[in-house]
């Protein structure tokens, strides 16, 4: 483990005492520390989040409808995850994520082209579209008109726009993990990472 990482928290800071929060961080930090909750509780993006907790109530209402209210099949929803966990090298996401993955049925197959950046041939169009479209737009910060085309095919545009968001929420996330250098818990699938 680098030197610079905290024991208790994983990252670069130290993991925020309850006690030296306001409210809403009080809140954020008991809803980190509830099963179910987060994936990975205070030791993950959760965790830093404390130290900036006039953002904390707008980043987990952004989050929850994204992740949970837009309307988008689990299976959906991680896929999309993945590819922009894969496209930022992102290991702590892949591994907190990965596992959810498998859990809500995204067979392993579309799980490994995600992660070994394989050829989207034989995958189901909806999920060979939402991959090479995160490919594109995080991976190569341009998008083709073709890449479109093929995700307007599959979904509404208000429901476009909410995956995109999506993927840009978790986009942001990574920047936020690799700042503070958050480290992957033993045992966790590992990201193949150059």
């Amino acid at each position: 483990m680098p030197t610079d990482i905290d024991a208790q928290s994983g990252c670069r800071l130290p993991l925020r005492k309850r006690e030296d929060l306001d409210e809403v961080g009080r809140r954020a930090y008991d809803r980190a520390n509830t099963p179910g909750k987060t994936i990975v509780g205070l030791r993950g993006p959760a965790g830093i989040h404390l130290y900036s907790t006039k953002t904390v109530d707008a980043h987990t209402t952004t989050n929850h409808y994204l992740r949970h209210e837009a309307g988008f099949d689990p299976k959906v929803r991680e896929v999309a995850i993945l590819t922009v966990a894969r496209e930022m090298d992102s290991r702590f996401e892949w591994a907190a994520h990965e596992p959810e993955a498998l859990q809500v049925g995204v067979p392993q197959n579309v799980v490994d082209v995600i992660k070994y950046r394989k050829s989207t041939d034989g995958l189901s169009e909806l999920d060979a579209a939402i991959v090479e479209f995160g490919r594109q737009a995080v991976g190569k910060h341009k998008v083709d008109s073709a890449a479109f085309a093929r995700l307007k095919a599959l979904f509404a545009p208000e429901q476009l726009v909410d995956l995109v968001l999506l993927m840009g929420n978790y986009a942001g996330t990574a920047i936020l993990l690799a700042a503070f250098d958050m480290q992957v818990a033993e045992g966790r699938p590992l990201l193949p990472v150059e």
